[in-house]
């Protein structure tokens, strides 16, 4: 089995990294960008920018059947983009979402079937968005494998595409485990970076670590609940990762509050708070962070409403 063709819906800092170096290695009549309506004119007129260079992309509203399939928007266009790819979905197509948190794998798979969903995510990647341009310092890797972790024709075909193109990948031995390790540290540190407007280097002081392994300890509480072994060494390995990155880099949400977009709280905390519901364990710490989230999300929209007032 081969990779040969691949669509890709979502160029923004995890998609547009990747979907170039596919692109780079396939080539641009291989790799498809699935855009509709505004956003495909902009993509058309304005193009995309990574670390300076516009990167020649086919867009297209009409995507043809392809190998593999990437979503690497964020969980609010998930809807959006089920529909987008259909036309690109065929009988051998894989899909593989890039897309934070636990679940969109579960509703792709019931939009397509199990049998095609990639079980995927991205870690590392430090980079900054602004419009049309990105410019990242660490093109993280692809952590991805089977729902069951078999290493079957379709992953090693990924990994040889992957590979060839300079992309950073990694099949684990259990892709769950390792799913729920990279949710925990996005319900932590994506989550408290928006409220106290920090970035990596913030996260050096004691009483900031504290309050990740309170929110950590709720998420491994409702992954054993699930069935997941998280453990609180992992809490401490996600503690290290974090320090080794550029000290004034962002988190996707931080990225998100500063330029005032919705944020993916209700797939971070939110879902922690959901599934202590569930097991009924209390999330005390998850829900709070959720809230202020929430609040911090409301107060920069009436700033946001008081500028337009003013002007």
């Amino acid at each position: 089995m081969e990779i040969k063709s691949v669509a890709l819906i979502g160029i923004g800092a995890v998609g547009c990294l990747f979907g170039a170096r596919i692109n780079d290695y396939l080539g641009r009549e291989h790799v498809q960008v699935i855009a509709d309506g505004q956003r495909l004119l902009r993509y058309r007129q304005d193009g995309v920018y990574l670390n300076g260079k516009r990167i020649d992309f086919d867009y297209t509203d009409n995507p043809r059947v392809a190998d593999l399939i990437i979503i690497a928007t964020k969980n609010l266009q998930l809807g959006e983009a089920i529909q987008a790819i259909k036309p690109a979905v065929g009988e051998h197509t894989a899909i593989m979402s890039l897309l934070n948190g636990t679940e969109s794998e579960h509703i792709l798979a019931e939009a397509y079937g199990e049998e095609k969903i990639i079980y995927s995510f991205a870690v590392g990647l430090s980079s900054m968005h602004d419009g049309n341009k990105i410019h990242y310092e660490s093109d993280g890797r692809i952590v991805f494998g089977e729902n069951d972790n078999r290493i079957s024709e379709r992953i090693l075909a990924i990994r040889k595409l992957f590979e060839e193109a300079h992309i950073t990948c990694k099949v684990p031995e259990n892709i769950h485990l390792e799913m729920w390790k990279k949710f925990m540290l996005n319900t932590a540190f994506n989550t408290l970076s928006a409220i106290i407007w920090g970035g990596y280097g913030d996260f050096d002081n004691e009483p900031t670590r504290q309050l990740v392994r309170m929110a950590s300890d709720e998420v491994i509480l409702v992954a054993n609940a699930e069935g997941v072994p998280l453990t609180r060494e992992m809490v401490e390995d996600n503690i290290a990762a974090i320090a080794g990155l550029d000290k004034n880099g962002m988190t996707s949400m931080l990225q998100d509050m500063a330029a005032g977009r919705k944020t993916e709280n209700d797939w971070f905390c939110g879902t922690v708070v959901r599934l202590g519901a569930k097991h009924r364990i209390p999330t005390p710490v998850c829900g709070t962070l959720s809230l202020l989230v929430q609040g911090c999300e409301a107060a920069r929209a009436r700033a946001a409403a008081g500028r337009t007032r003013a002007v």
